[in-house]
């Protein structure tokens, strides 16, 4: 069933014209790999990447050919300038011999535009860890409702496409409404704006999902929902450096990123990959969190360092970035975040919000002190 839907997607989309001329997408091996899950196609249109803003018309009549395949729910479609492979057998594009005695001519690399922000969106905070189990999806909920506390419109975008917890963190279920039959409207909790994969998949689909089905969904969670007006979207992100990291980092101007990790050794190793993983795309590192830092036995108030102590701390000013405060490994934490009911908002007086609401204060104290978003050069050798 599934090999006969993707052949009738395939056949629908025969019928959009490539921009490159001559022939349909296609013919031309400009579509990727098509992705379903529960209904929805996935997939992405190579195209020049210098031409990716003025063929936004193309990737829409993509989605729209595609969706209108019987048995089709929707379709995610993204544009990429990822190359392909030549197909076995055949031959390179043999290159003109250059003018004899001409000097060898360097290959001019062509660059893409930057990304343009998220409309209605002031600035966007990923918050990000170099492994997973460190809390991040936690650390996230609880700094966006932080963030909230101080009187900012904030949203909340779930980008681990991999193991979506957002919707379980924030009690929040259904599918997400439409407001003109495209855009899709964010659910609501506690005040902020949600979306997440998890919405739109099953809890239990596997998401077995390549690059550019990666950039799809990001793509549309990003640009397809009725975020405004927001001062803050904080993003979480999955864990390490790979696609999900590079495409948030093309596809918007991040105004910065939040390092989570726990004290040990093996923890800040992975940190520091992913915090050099941003700052070689040229976003700014807001800081680092050390979560689960210490445990306070609530019997005796006896403080224990279970995975060591300060090394986040010690890390941050080694790298020179700043430190952000320490999270402890609480009970209340975890259960609230089982529960769906964030320690920030059952207990906003607490000393564990507090925890949070000084991270916070820094995170607003750096976008503040940092200058404009840009966004970094991505060159397509």
């Amino acid at each position: 069933m599934s090999d006969d839907l993707k052949a009738r997607i395939l056949e629908a989309l025969r019928g959009v014209p490539s921009p490159l001329g001559g022939s349909d997408v296609v013919a031309q091996g400009l579509v990727s790999d098509i992705f379903l899950a529960d209904g929805k196609a996935f997939f992405s249109l190579t195209v020049p990447a210098e031409r990716a803003e003025a063929l936004e018309p193309l990737r829409r009549a993509a989605e729209s050919a595609a969706a209108s395949v019987e048995g089709v729910t929707g379709a995610m479609v993204a544009l990429t300038a990822e190359r392909r492979p030549a197909p076995q057998g055949s031959m390179p594009a043999r290159r003109a011999p250059a003018p004899r005695n001409a000097p060898p001519a360097a290959p001019a690399p062509r660059r893409a535009s930057g990304p343009a922000g998220i409309s209605g969106v002031k600035h966007i905070v990923a918050v990000a860890s170099g492994k997973g189990g460190v809390g991040k999806s936690t650390t996230a909920v609880n700094l966006a409702l932080s963030l909230a506390a101080t009187g900012l419109k904030v949203g909340l975008l779930d980008a681990d496409v991999y193991g979506p917890s957002v919707p379980r963190l924030l009690a929040l279920s259904g599918r997400p409404e439409t407001v003109d039959g495209r855009t899709l409207r964010p659910m609501s909790a506690y005040g902020l704006k949600a979306m997440s994969i998890g919405f739109l998949v099953e809890e239990e689909t596997p998401m077995i999902w390549r690059g550019p089905m990666v950039m799809s969904a990001l793509t549309q969670m990003m640009r397809e929902v009725d975020w405004a007006p927001l001062d803050v979207l904080v993003v979480d992100m999955p864990p390490g450096t790979g696609d999900a990291q590079l495409t948030m980092a093309q596809q918007v101007p991040l105004a910065g990123a939040v390092i989570v990790s726990t004290p040990q050794d093996l923890a800040l190793i992975d940190a520091r990959r992913g915090l050099a993983m941003f700052r070689k795309v040229e976003v700014p590192v807001l800081g680092i969190v050390e979560n689960m830092s210490y445990f306070v036995a609530p019997d005796t108030g006896k403080r224990y360092d279970i995975f060591g102590h300060g090394g986040a701390k010690a890390e941050a000013e080694r790298l020179g970035v700043p430190f952000l405060g320490e999270i402890p490994l609480e009970m209340a934490i975890r259960e609230g975040s089982d529960a769906g009911r964030p320690v920030v908002a059952a207990d906003p007086g607490g000393a564990h919000s507090i925890a949070y609401a000084n991270v916070a204060a820094k995170v607003v104290a750096g976008l503040d002190g940092a200058a404009a978003p840009r966004a970094p050069a991505i060159v397509f050798e």
